[in-house]
């Protein structure tokens, strides 16, 4: 039985930011990553900017992001056995600041 709040590596049970799903499923694409985690949104002073994902730090399973868009930011917690493999596959990304 698939698991109701998991669609490919990502974690649904709580509401995703806008335009982040996307971003998200590309890091997902990695062999590297196990699973991806969306946290808790927060509210931000908008400028329009467009949608992208901020490298923080490691974690004991892995590697928090924070994803960004104009009026919100998201924590997003990364689950590798190879954060600092994963955090070099990352930063190749566009999207990744």
């Amino acid at each position: 039985m698939a698991n109701k709040y998991r669609q490919n590596k990502i974690k649904q049970e709580h509401t995703i930011i806008e335009d982040i799903l996307p971003l998200l499923e590309d890091i997902a694409l990695s062999k590297l990553v196990k699973s991806i985690i969306p946290g808790r949104i927060n509210r931000r002073k908008g400028s329009g900017t467009p949608a992208y994902i901020q490298l923080k730090y490691n974690t004991r399973s892995g590697i928090k992001l924070i994803a960004k868009n104009s009026s919100s930011l998201q924590e997003v917690f990364v689950v590798t056995d190879y954060p600092d493999q994963t955090m070099e596959y990352l930063k190749k990304l566009d999207f990744i600041k």
